[in-house]
């Protein structure tokens, strides 16, 4: 072989080996001060490193929760405004992002939205900052082209008005699906309830129904936020925002019964309560909590192999001020942390074995970034 064809075939191997190292992330944020939008970064997986520039900056007015689509040719977005919004947008095979439509979310404030698993409904939590009319879960078509239709249902909750300045009214905070897709569960932080609904992808104009129980019940004051379940539906955790707290539940037959609570800090201070998002490592063996107020920490917990319950590892500092959000990379090699307040993102390694967060390896310039997404 020639030193040309050497030299080209060299070339393309490397380019190929890059490629393969590199993913891409999706940023969402609260456009209030200079951030535009939606941010998409090259994500460098072999060094941790974001990109210093995004590959693309799409327009759009807070946009701080994301949603793909179980093919990745979609994404969806809250637009977190008063009077909210909720927008789609359709994904090319090299990652660009383009605007479909936007449709009204019938609410105040849409914070969480999470897809149907046959694809064909998005849920969306309208958390309503005001207490009347309060927060709302309703349901949107997805058309074949990925286009949103409109609200087909509303759902609204009583509060418990057990914190009068901010369960006055219902503050309906995230929407989950069990695995099976056969139940959707409502966390309401005014409420201080999990609602459940039975899902019936063949209702057109009635998707959800109240299950059997209807809802589930936490501690007075301490403000259901976000749910995960594990792989196979046997375990779910939640996370208690106004108390600091993990709950952990058994799931049989679509009813959670809770078998663990464990605080996320040692601090009695209010201002050191302000749970966030949770995830599960792939493996399923680590979960991940964030804390916000004045902890800002991540909180690690091992993960029982047949029970689900959970041991607590490391807190750890974020190194900025209120994680509302956070991911692990693809490989797992990586946590990255969504740093609203300090408007950064970080970049924090981990070490798959022992689930242990390590060194810091980057810390990004992004304004106000609220949630983080992997292609």
């Amino acid at each position: 072989m020639n030193r040309k064809w050497t030299r080209l075939l060299t070339a393309s191997l490397m380019t190929l080996t890059l490629d393969a190292q590199a993913a891409t992330l999706l940023v969402g944020s609260y456009t209030d001060g200079d951030s535009q939008g939606i941010y998409r970064y090259d994500f460098d997986e072999h060094a941790g490193q974001i990109a210093s520039q995004p590959r693309q900056v799409v327009k759009s007015i807070s946009p701080s929760w994301l949603v793909l689509s179980a093919d990745q040719r979609l994404l969806f977005a809250v637009n977190e405004t008063p009077q909210g919004h909720v927008s789609s947008f359709s994904l090319s095979k090299n990652g660009e992002i383009t605007l479909l439509n936007q449709v009204p979310s019938q609410g105040d404030e849409p914070t969480h939205a999470s897809l149907s698993h046959d694809q064909r409904y998005l849920f969306v939590a309208n958390y309503a900052v005001a207490p009347d009319p309060g927060g709302s879960l309703v349901v949107i078509p997805v058309a074949r082209d990925g286009k949103l239709k409109p609200v087909v249902q509303q759902a609204r909750h009583t509060p418990s008005k057990v914190n009068p300045e901010r369960q006055a009214g219902a503050h309906v905070h995230s929407l989950v699906q069990s695995p099976d897709g056969r139940h959707l569960y409502a966390c309401d932080l005014g409420a201080d309830k999990v609602f459940i609904y039975r899902y019936d992808g063949a209702s057109p104009e009635h998707p959800l129904s109240p299950a059997i129980p209807a809802a589930v019940s936490l501690p007075p004051g301490s403000g259901p936020r976000h749910l995960l379940f594990d792989a196979k539906g046997r375990h779910a955790y939640l996370t208690l925002e106004m108390s600091a707290e993990v709950v952990v539940f058994d799931v049989q037959d679509g009813a959670p019964v809770e078998r663990q609570r464990l605080p996320l800090t040692d601090s009695k201070d209010v201002a050191a309560k302000a749970a966030g998002g949770l995830h599960l490592s792939a493996d399923g063996r680590f979960l991940y909590v964030s804390n916000r107020g004045t902890a800002n920490e991540i909180v690690v917990f091992a993960v029982g192999k047949d029970d689900g319950r959970l041991t607590l590892l490391q807190r750890r500092s974020v190194e900025g001020d209120h994680p509302r959000e956070f991911a692990l990379d693809p490989d797992g090699n990586y946590l990255l942390v969504a740093n609203q307040k300090s408007n950064q993102i970080v970049v924090i390694r981990r070490d798959p074995s022992n689930g242990k967060l390590g060194d810091t390896v980057q810390k990004l310039s992004q304004q106000a970034p609220s949630d983080l997404k992997f292609l």
